[in-house]
């Protein structure tokens, strides 16, 4: 049997739904435009899986802790940009509401990854 490592972890498996969700919700509308925030969304969401994979790839729990911290920070980064492109008028205020509440429980998974690795 394949060991699937960090596939199988549900906040990797949330974070990269989200990262793709991104990428749908910056392809249309106003946004589109402003390839500097878009961009910014872009990277800072696949960041968020990306180090969540990295990290549980790690051979310590030290080294794991890390990257699942760096992906905190990365979340926290797009929760910015996703209120930024709410206050310029690039989503809309249910899209706003539904992409916080999935970082706020991505965030809370990985502070319980990061306690349980620490």
């Amino acid at each position: 049997m394949i060991n699937k490592g960090f596939r199988q972890l549900q906040v990797w498996q949330r974070s990269k739904a989200l990262a793709v969700l991104i990428y749908k919700v910056t392809d249309t509308g106003r946004i589109v435009q402003d390839f500097g925030l878009r961009d910014q969304m872009r990277r800072a969401a696949v960041s968020v899986c990306s180090n969540i994979a990295e990290g549980d790839e790690r051979d310590s729990d030290r080294d794991s802790s890390r990257f699942f911290s760096i992906a905190k920070g990365s979340l926290a980064e797009l929760i910015t940009h996703i209120e930024v492109a709410g206050e310029v008028g690039y989503l809309p205020t249910e899209k706003i509401l539904e992409l916080e509440n999935e970082c706020d429980t991505i965030g809370k998974m990985l502070g319980a990854l990061i306690r349980a690795r620490s």
